[in-house]
């Protein structure tokens, strides 16, 4: 039986680990957190199949430049001399074309399909997992002509591709949403969206897979690795060396450093995000985006999530009280007679989302390595396209027929 390492145990490291142990592969998942929080466990928990176009599109660039000037702002990069910054801003800058997100769609569009359907045969499968799995759809909420303009565009090109959006008017938004008073222009209803309680998922692939005798090591830091020719035999850590068959790097905001050992080129930098629980009073139904603040809002029962901002950084977790601000500013601006409570800092969660510059993950293999994959750079979407990448890494070393063409996520494009 081949002896897989899978470096990061965050929701892609579980998922992939997960469909391995399935499919009869020996799995040890190493991962330098405690194995309780993270970047999968505090999002909004969306399974979002609308959002297959990549964040690198060429109205990023304008908005960007203009939302840097505010800290408030839903996406903000704190102006620095930093070599890997600045790189990653020309890939970015670069890769922000007509031609890119054409070619790109089809790609995300499949992936979030399979992984919202391996979520349903889950919560089948597993019924006592209680997920929290619903698909009441996805609300684009906006308040402005201007962005009234862009998300109807965006249904148009939805429903052309396969996804169903449904523009609703304002009294068609407060017929979906009765206990609270909308303050919007309208809503793009993507229906075919779905979303979970994130922290239920992440604790239930944890003892699914301690209980099929995947060994899950935490605070275990990659130090080194050992190779053999084009062939990594160990993974040296903080924790001792650990041997492997096949190594797959599902580790977020820390697999380009760990690339990087491995001699390879992964340009990546974090997105910080934050979220924040309120009391779901009057009670929000289905979850929504405020398009012109970029902020997600998830109803999980008694309570609601909301959660946003993209905030270019390393791998630095402190909180930064001016973009939570941002967030809580923007409840009532769309929500006129929710009244919610300023967090606490103690009760801000924040996460480090990894971001390739073209927007695209990376998953499978790379040439420079007989026994490397890489399974990372999913962004906000981690959540919404884990099981697919899980699924598609397995495949690989099983060596089957991948569920979809997946050449545009290689690992190597920048190599």
């Amino acid at each position: 039986m081949s002896n897989v390492v899978i470096v990061g145990g965050g929701i892609i490291g579980l998922f992939t680990a997960y469909y391995l142990e399935e499919a009869g592969f020996g799995v040890t998942v190493l991962d330098q957190g405690d194995l309780a929080q993270g970047c999968s466990t505090g999002n909004a928990g969306m399974i979002v199949p609308s959002h297959f176009v990549p964040l690198a599109s060429p109205g990023m660039i304008g908005k960007g430049i203009k939302w840097m000037f505010s800290a408030k702002s839903p996406f903000y990069i704190h102006p620095r001399l930093d070599r890997r910054l600045l790189e990653w801003c020309l890939l970015f800058y670069r890769a922000a074309t007509p031609k890119h997100v054409d070619r790109s769609i089809p790609y995300l569009k499949n992936l979030s399909l399979l992984s919202k359907s391996l979520y349903f045969d889950l919560a089948q499968q597993h019924p006592e997992a209680k997920l929290g799995l619903e698909e009441k759809g996805l609300l684009m909420l906006y308040k402005t002509a201007a962005v009234e303009h862009e998300e109807v565009e965006m249904a148009q090109l939805s429903n052309t591709v396969g996804i169903e959006a449904n523009v609703l008017s304002r009294d068609e938004v407060r017929a979906l949403e009765p206990d609270t008073n909308l303050d919007v222009r309208g809503a793009v209803h993507f229906t075919g969206d779905a979303h979970l309680d994130p922290a239920r998922l992440y604790d239930f692939l944890k003892k699914h897979l301690q209980a099929r005798g995947v060994r899950l090591v935490p605070r275990a830091a990659v130090q080194r690795f050992v190779a053999t020719g084009n062939t990594v035999t160990q993974i040296v850590t903080n924790q001792g060396e650990f041997a492997c068959d096949q190594l797959i790097i599902c580790a977020g905001a820390w697999s380009a450093t760990i690339a990087k050992e491995l001699g390879l080129r992964l340009p990546l930098l974090s997105g910080k995000g934050y979220s924040f629980m309120q009391t779901n009073q009057p009670a929000i139904r289905i979850p929504a985006i405020l398009t012109e603040q970029k902020v997600a809002v998830t109803p999980f029962g008694n309570e609601v999530r909301f959660g946003g901002t993209m905030e270019i950084t390393g791998t630095d977790h402190s909180i930064n009280s001016k973009r939570v601000q941002g967030i809580f500013e923007s409840i009532q601006r769309y929500y006129s007679d929710f009244s919610p409570t300023m967090p606490q800092p103690e009760t801000v969660w924040s996460g480090l989302r990894p971001c390739s510059p073209d927007g695209l993950p990376y998953i499978g293999k790379t040439e420079k390595w007989q026994n490397v994959l890489f399974g990372t750079g999913h962004s906000m979407m981690g959540i919404s396209l884990a099981p697919g990448t899980g699924k598609l890494l397995a495949e690989q070393l099983r060596h089957q027929k991948t569920s979809m063409v997946i050449d545009a996520f290689s690992p190597d494009r920048y190599s």
